[in-house]
């Protein structure tokens, strides 16, 4: 069974380019244009991975679904892997060890992003199933 992976990102040109790669690896991709639509999906779909950007409609809107899936007892396992240029934005690095609780996501990466890097963080996130 292909494994799926949501991706909660307003760019549609890097969205498009991170379906390419990750169909090309055997994976299922959804994907919506901005949080609210995310949860949603996230919560109708329960995909094995989400991708997620903090920079959409609002400078923070992220972090905002991020809490909101940490909250819901059908998403709070779901590995969260945050994709974004906010510290290229605002100057502010996020550390994810230090600010685990401020950040509640599995992995936090600044764009741009190398496909095979994605696939290897995918896979460590994903393992292959028996």
């Amino acid at each position: 069974m292909k494994r799926t992976i949501l991706v909660i990102d307003d760019d549609i040109d890097l969205v498009e380019i991170i379906r390419l790669t990750l169909e090309s690896e055997g994976y299922g991709v959804i994907d919506a244009q901005n949080g609210a639509r995310g949860l949603d999906l996230a919560r109708e779909r329960k995909p094995d991975l989400i991708l997620l950007d903090v920079m959409m409609g609002e400078i923070d809107e992220g972090f905002q679904v991020a809490y909101e899936l940490r909250k819901g007892d059908n998403t709070r396992d779901i590995p969260i892997i945050m994709l974004t240029a906010v510290a290229d934005q605002t100057g502010y690095a996020f550390d994810p060890e230090k600010d685990s609780d401020f950040l509640p996501v599995d992995e936090y990466l600044e764009k741009p992003v190398s496909p095979r890097r994605l696939v290897d963080l995918v896979r460590k996130h994903l393992p292959p199933t028996i």
